[in-house]
């Protein structure tokens, strides 16, 4: 049985992947008013992603007894100076997102708490992938710099992704 604390901090965490989604489906929306239709794709997938993440948080509140309570999701911002900016603001997002679940980690560790610490262990993998995949974008808007043809190719590497199942 999970303590009151850690239902509420976890229902907070699924209000932050929530939000996490809108912010993505902002960021596509962005994307596909500067006709990146592959960086658009990729951020729809993103924000799926998150959804299941916040999916995941609340099925684990369920599966062990305690009571979900959603709360209001923020609109995200909708602008950004440029592609590149956008995905930086992704990362920053990410790096959040990753200290929240570190500090379920150790509320989870300060109260014993082992069964929510397990379920943690995969979140904390997860958010590694995730800031090294919009670092590694990041560097490749570096690498194009001001170049269209660049920018194309990036757009159409980007739209190849396609959304992997459990993630």
């Amino acid at each position: 049985m999970l303590t009151s604390k850690m239902i509420d901090a976890l229902n907070v965490q699924i209000n932050k992947e929530f939000y996490s989604s809108y912010l993505y489906l902002a960021i596509s929306a962005y994307f596909d008013e500067q006709n990146l239709n592959g960086m658009a794709g990729w951020m729809r997938v993103q924000s799926a992603e998150e959804y299941d993440h916040g999916m995941k948080f609340l099925d684990f509140i369920q599966a062990t007894g305690g009571r979900v309570k959603l709360d209001k999701i923020d609109a995200p911002t909708f602008e950004w100076k440029s592609p590149q900016a956008a995905f930086e603001n992704a990362l920053e997002h990410e790096k959040y997102v990753t200290k929240s679940i570190h500090d379920l980690v150790d509320l989870a560790l300060s109260e014993k708490d082992y069964a929510t610490n397990n379920f943690l262990g995969w979140f904390v993998t997860e958010q590694v992938e995730e800031e090294q995949t919009a670092s590694d974008i990041i560097e490749k808007f570096k690498l194009i710099g001001d170049n269209k043809n660049g920018l194309y190719m990036l757009d159409k590497e980007l739209g190849a992704r396609t959304a992997s199942p459990g993630a």
